[in-house]
């Protein structure tokens, strides 16, 4: 009798410790988005839910999206170690100032976009970045930190063939979120009188009488790139794989409305944040010569030390030319910035991880 119900016992008792073991996935997942043309992937993912469709079609029925506006990159690496949110779509400067903090606990999920950044001033005695004196004023969305801030650095050290004149204007600069900054540079009386901005913003400003270009991104990085990126950490993709495939699903279908339908999508972007720009504007800017809306999973699950191996390829150093994440800015940036915050190597726990499938 024993001898036949001992199979039965054994079964039972592994279900319940497999019932008791396994980790089911989120059902809320939070996700940041910021102002600007670069972010209109996520405004079309929100605005159509696709997260929710593609999590059904996964079998997660129950995921939802949240979606939370942040101003700048550093309040959104902020967020996402608080684990306030699981996604953070920002600058890749950003994220790799969280990994070198983290010592290599934040990784890429996917570049997001890319579109050529332009400085503009109002001030008419300022024609470089050479003109600035040290009353003058420029709005930057994170100091130090946003890709905005390390592209002007990247242009001192060019400007001044010095690889520490990267800090020359760094008591300039101040911390504004790009609607924010856009006022301010409008108004005559407002102490910032330049902007390191991007789309519609930048072009927004232009057509005003006396706004002018100081700088473009291409001066300083030698070509077009994505420069936002998703990312997360280690610990969310691992308790999460399926979550944030679907994400990458519901991305790369965004993708696919910029570039099949970018008058809808125009529309879309306009109608849920409310810009000073017509249809017809933001339609061009997604057209646009430099504007990157293409899936491009970061040799993913991926790491800047996975990017650092392929800076010296020849494809890297073809300037002009649309480049990878890796080629357009480590080579430029991690190398010359040479990150204090960065460790010298990667935890166990920090290694590549395999691509989400």
């Amino acid at each position: 009798m024993l001898a036949r119900l001992w199979p039965k016992a054994l079964l039972l008792v592994a279900l319940a410790l497999t019932t008791g073991t396994a980790r089911t996935e989120i059902n809320e997942i939070k996700i940041t988005k910021q102002p600007g043309l670069l972010f209109t992937p996520m405004l079309l993912m929100e605005q159509h839910k696709l997260v929710e469709k593609h999590a059904s079609q996964a079998g997660l029925a129950d995921l939802k999206a949240s979606w939370v506006t942040i101003m700048s990159g550093g309040a959104n690496n902020d967020a996402l170690l608080s684990g306030s949110v699981h996604i953070t779509t920002s600058g890749v400067t950003n994220m790799l100032l969280l990994w070198g903090k983290t010592n290599g606990d934040i990784k890429a999920i996917t570049a997001v976009s890319g579109l050529p950044f332009k400085l503009v001033t109002r001030n008419p005695n300022i024609k470089t970045i050479k003109d600035y004196t040290p009353s003058d004023r420029i709005a930057v969305p994170t100091v130090r930190q946003s890709i905005q801030a390390i592209t002007l650095g990247i242009a001192l050290q060019k400007a001044y063939a010095d690889d520490k004149a990267n800090e020359k204007l760094l008591s300039n600069q101040v911390t504004m979120g790009h609607p924010d900054a856009l006022t301010a540079l409008l108004n005559p009386q407002h102490e910032v009188a330049s902007h390191f901005a991007s789309s519609p913003f930048q072009e927004i400003a232009l057509k005003n009488p006396g706004i002018h270009v100081v700088l473009d991104l291409r001066d300083a990085l030698g070509g077009d790139c994505h420069v936002a990126l998703a990312y997360a950490t280690t610990k969310f993709y691992e308790e999460n794989p399926k979550t944030v495939r679907v994400f990458l699903a519901a991305y790369e279908e965004a993708v696919g409305m910029i570039k099949n339908d970018p008058k809808g999508s125009a529309q879309t972007y306009l109608a849920m944040v409310r810009e000073r720009a017509t249809a017809e504007d933001v339609e061009q800017l997604l057209r646009q010569p430099g504007a990157i809306f293409q899936p491009r999973r970061c040799a993913p699950w991926s790491t800047p030390s996975t990017w650092q191996r392929r800076v010296s390829s020849s494809r890297c150093r073809r300037a002009g030319r649309t480049t990878s994440l890796a080629c357009c800015m480590i080579g430029r940036v991690v190398e010359p910035f040479a990150w204090r915050a960065r460790s010298p190597r990667l935890p166990s726990g920090g290694r590549d991880q395999p691509r989400p499938a």
